[in-house]
């Protein structure tokens, strides 16, 4: 008769939970990938059976009425420029904060870590927006998604700045290095790991989010990918199949970059979480 190992029950009910927590995620994913090729009557039904007849046509007449291509373009360029600012300074004000020894470094700390706590309230944002004459604009929307990003970005590179020895900056600086050259030649390489982490994180946010730009977009020729979606969607309501197809294409690049990129992820949390 066999018998089981000690914990090899937690960690087997450990697994069927994992599982079917699983499932409940990739059901609604199946469940929209199917539906994108069904005609308008199948998709209406909103089943998971197999289409009677496969319309990949949906796709090309989403490309060419969702107008997606501009979408995604400008998805990606405000994508890149939040990733590159948050990037920038959230490692410059880590790189302070952690080196600095005065007491202003830590209430500079925690007022990033406040803003984390309180979400960004849109209506004096766009107050201060018009004031600054970048309302409406991609350059406004790119501000408003570093503002908000920044917090979490110096949370995890602040924490993983901890464990760069200070011996470091000291061998630097009796070779002569300025607080730049500290920063840019030996710290910045360091922080690699969490810099893709905050990337990543960034990328995902900045392409989901649909506040933002509903909000602080209201020219067509800016709407990132999301707002294309939504009024897609509005036009095309009594057309699943097209709606399916269009939220398929959507969350497909975002899917794809995180299971490519999930390992990094992890490393960069635990690096900036527990290592500091």
């Amino acid at each position: 008769m066999k018998t089981f190992k000690t914990g090899s029950l937690p960690l087997l009910l450990i697994n069927i939970a994992l599982c079917t927590i699983a499932l409940i995620v990739l059901i609604p994913l199946f469940m929209i990938l199917i539906n994108s090729l069904k005609d308008t009557r199948e998709a209406a039904m909103f089943s998971m059976k197999l289409p009677s007849v496969w319309k990949f046509s949906n796709y090309a007449t989403v490309f060419e009425k969702g107008k997606l291509l501009n979408g995604y373009k400008n998805s990606i360029n405000i994508s890149l420029a939040v990733v590159l600012f948050i990037n920038l300074f959230g490692s410059m004000a880590a790189f302070i904060i952690q080196r600095n020894t005065k007491q202003i470094a830590k209430w500079i700390y925690f007022a990033f870590i406040i803003g984390m706590i309180i979400p960004a309230s849109i209506i004096p944002t766009i107050k201060v927006m018009q004031q600054l004459h970048i309302n409406n604009t991609l350059i406004g929307i790119i501000f408003y998604y570093t503002a908000t990003g920044l917090p979490f970005a110096v949370f995890l590179l602040a924490g993983f700045m901890k464990t760069i020895p200070k011996e470091l900056d000291e061998a630097a600086i009796v070779d002569g290095s300025s607080s730049f050259t500290i920063y840019s030649r030996i710290v910045l390489p360091l922080l690699r790991t969490v810099l893709v982490t905050v990337s990543i994180i960034t990328v995902m946010g900045v392409w989901n989010d649909f506040t933002g730009p509903f909000y602080l977009l209201t020219k067509s020729k800016d709407w990132t990918v999301v707002i294309s979606v939504f009024n897609f969607k509005s036009t095309y309501v009594t057309d699943w199949g097209l709606v399916f197809a269009d939220m398929t294409l959507v969350i497909t690049p975002i899917i794809i970059l995180y299971f490519l990129l999930q390992k990094h992820i992890v490393e960069g949390l635990t690096a900036g979480a527990f290592k500091g």
